[in-house]
């Protein structure tokens, strides 16, 4: 592990991680040369992320690069806490993902079913949860709810929430659309609520269960999973204050807070390294160190590209092309996705070129007027333009 200092109004550090212990399930270690990058292009990502963090944009992030199966690049830079005390951000931070729940818990959750033909993604929602089939929604299907289509509110009252889970979703449940099915591409929380709770009807199991039996635990991402246990809370980066405290392993999310923390659309928590880890598992097309957890035409069909209304692309539960992509960066190919997350994490895959980059950070640290989203997409330009193998 190595450090160094830069002359700022402030110090700004950054640390360089070298195998951190217990990390065997981790993507293992690789110069650039030896995955057809150039390490000098790469070594442009520390000024891009000391510019962001003098502009106050986040008090600190993690970055992590892979490509063909090995990470070329892993540092954290900042500071994982401004308040109430100063903390250096280290690699192994654990962080709130909040919509990037989306694709990798519910979404992925969503085709495991579906590979089991537990359910089908072209069926009425309402075949499985007849609730949800009220005031005008008995048509809207699974696919349309993954790729934003169904017409459905972006956001439902948080008055909704008041009388607990079982009465905020009674609530969704009688909502009428907005519009018609697939008439417009609407970024809607509500949408992954449903889903999240499709999960549970259809398997007996909560996302927070399902997941960690299904795909986190097969795959050792023993840091990632919703409810944080104490140990990953100590390390988690904290993001802004509610009732009196600092929430640190704690959903910041107000709607999935409400929801116990375990929601369709955020309250996944996780480290740079086990994010990597599900990002090669869909670059191995469902596979990961030995261990399939997806069959290969579920991988591809998740990430086939979905025309919305407006021109958009989108996957299923992942951006490729819409107004929402600020955090992909240029110099990829037609088939990468992503997605980003509104505390200010973002995660990008693109199949073609076997690559992956990863950005975490806490931009809504302590007063939530961080803004990061240009950041991520500058460091995956960066990565893009590293590549020197023909490959890009």
């Amino acid at each position: 592990m190595s450090f160094r200092r830069i002359s700022a109004p402030w110090f700004i550090v950054f640390v360089v991680c070298a195998g951190l212990a217990g990390a065997e399930s981790h993507l293992p270690r690789a110069e650039p040369e030896e995955v057809g990058m150039r390490a000098e292009k790469l070594a442009e990502i520390d000024g891009v992320v000391e510019e962001a963090l003098g502009k106050g944009q986040m008090p600190g992030c993690v970055v992590l690069i892979a490509r063909r199966g090995k990470a070329v690049l892993l540092k954290a830079y900042g500071r994982r806490s401004l308040e109430p005390v100063e903390t250096p951000m280290t690699c192994d931070t654990v962080f709130d993902l909040a919509s990037l729940t989306k694709p990798i818990a519910t979404a992925t959750s969503v085709m495991l079913l579906v590979e089991r033909q537990q359910l089908a993604l072209d069926e009425p929602v309402a075949k499985y949860l007849p609730e949800f089939g009220q005031a005008g929604k008995q048509s809207i299907t699974v696919r349309q709810l993954l790729t934003h289509q169904g017409g459905l509110i972006a956001d439902n009252p948080i008055a909704d929430f008041a009388a607990g889970p079982d009465q905020a979703l009674q609530r969704i449940f009688a909502a009428s659309p907005t519009c018609e099915p697939a008439r417009r591409f609407i970024y809607s929380d509500v949408g992954f609520m449903v889903l999240g709770e499709l999960v549970r009807r259809v398997s007996g199991e909560d996302l927070h269960q399902f997941t960690a039996r299904r795909l986190f635990g097969p795959l050792q991402m023993t840091e990632t999973g919703y409810l944080p246990a104490e140990e990953l809370r100590k390390r988690a980066a904290p993001t802004e204050r509610r009732e009196g405290h600092w929430m640190q392993g704690e959903v910041h999310d107000p709607r999935a807070y409400a929801l116990g923390g375990v929601a369709g659309h955020a309250g996944l928590f996780s480290t740079a390294e086990d994010s990597a880890v599900y990002a090669q598992m869909i670059l191995g097309r469902g596979e990961y160190a030995g261990v399939r957890v997806l069959a290969p035409e579920t991988v591809d069909l998740m990430l086939t590209a979905n025309q919305v209304p407006g021109g958009g692309l989108r996957g299923l539960g992942w951006d490729m092309r819409t107004g929402y992509s600020i955090n992909r960066g240029e110099g990829w190919s037609p088939r990468a996705v992503g997605h980003g997350g509104f505390t200010g994490t973002a995660l990008w895959i693109d199949p073609d070129l076997q690559m992956a980059v990863v950005f975490l950070s806490n931009r809504v640290h302590p007063n939530g007027k961080g803004n990061v989203n240009r950041l991520a997409g500058r460091i995956g330009t960066l990565a893009a333009e590293a590549i020197q193998d023909g490959n890009h």
